[in-house]
């Protein structure tokens, strides 16, 4: 996510630079098309009525197309505010209901801290599961187009989750039964929940707190969950594509209709179509390609959801109500560009 206040031009270049210089040459080419068949007699120009009213329609198209991308952005990241929340509830729960009271004496001091230590160790491999399998590029990901950044690829196995998500798991037995899941994210909860069970039975919790604490692992499947419905249904294609379609119809037919006029205005105005069809084009362009950019929040791109701070947030704050000294540094914005 870009966090300055204002975009570099260095980044607006990077991004437009081609395009821009696109639009020089076919502005150019079309003004000398002009030329040519001016001096045979034909006119290359075209009325701007209906140009114009292409150019509004376009508008709209797009104007809907932000809105929406715009929309699931936020979902996203109001999402992940409520994993945060929930994860600090997660931490608080278990420091404060996994207690000796109701134990025979058989569970130790330094037992029930490292039993809680394990919870809440698996909790942050949990969101880096997620975090890392919400980032696998799909069929319809904006990844197999153009990047900036590291891509997450996050499938079981290879190194960026080994670690990002090994460290957090207990044991060896456990992360070779991790790889071989489809969803570890799932599985993780799945193995909080046996081994709360568990504790319920040898004491560590009563009834009315595994409830809470099996209330709190629901809250996160369903947190998973809307990130997954997010993940998996792309933007729709008539809007996604066509928006792009209609753009470039619009910006290919548009110094066509900017001849015309500034020829009425003298010859020599004619050259002025150059500059304004750039101007015109980029703005257009550029207004699609952020709509295109939004789409998909989880794909690790500049205006993504930063989970990769997020989860190193809920890790210091975990880590802190252990008692731990030492935490790891917040992740910080590379070139205005939070991950």
């Amino acid at each position: 996510m870009y966090v300055n206040r204002n975009i570099s031009w260095k980044l607006i270049l990077r991004f437009a630079f081609f395009r821009v210089l696109f639009f020089f040459v076919y502005g150019t080419a079309v003004i000398f098309m002009h030329h040519w068949l001016e001096h045979k007699g034909y006119n290359a120009s075209i009325p701007f009525l209906p140009l114009s009213t292409i150019g509004i329609a376009v508008a709209f198209y797009i104007g809907f197309k932000n809105n929406q991308s715009y929309d699931r952005f936020w979902e996203a990241r109001k999402i992940w505010g409520g994993i945060v929340n929930y994860s600090r509830t997660w931490g608080n729960q278990i420091l404060s209901y996994v207690t000796l009271r109701n134990t025979d004496g058989s569970v130790s001091e330094e037992e029930l801290k490292a039993h809680q230590k394990r919870l809440i160790y698996r909790h942050i491999a949990w969101i880096n599961a997620l975090r890392l399998q919400l980032r696998r590029p799909s069929s319809f990901s904006i990844n197999y187009k153009k990047h900036l950044g590291k891509l997450y690829k996050g499938r079981p196995g290879e190194e960026d989750w080994k670690s990002d998500v090994g460290p957090f798991i207990p044991n060896q037995e456990e992360i070779q039964y991790l790889i071989k899941c489809k969803n570890t994210a799932t599985q993780l909860i799945r193995i909080q929940g046996e081994e709360l069970k568990k504790f319920m039975e040898i004491g560590l919790i009563e009834d009315f707190r595994h409830m809470d604490l099996m209330s709190s692992l629901e809250e996160f499947y369903n947190l998973q969950g809307k990130c997954e419905r997010i993940k998996n249904t792309p933007f729709p294609r008539q809007y996604a594509y066509f928006s792009g379609i209609f753009t470039w119809i619009f910006i290919l037919l548009l110094p066509f209709g900017l001849v015309g006029e500034f020829a009425e205005m003298g010859h020599n105005f004619v050259w002025l179509t150059i500059p304004f069809f750039v101007l015109i084009a980029w703005i257009f362009i550029t207004m699609e390609m952020v709509g295109d950019n939004s789409e998909d929040p989880f794909e690790n791109f500049i205006n993504d959801v930063p989970m990769t701070a997020l989860c190193r947030t809920i890790e210091i704050d975990l880590r802190d109500m252990l008692n731990e000294e030492e935490l790891p540094e917040k992740i910080k914005a590379v070139d205005g560009v939070l991950m």
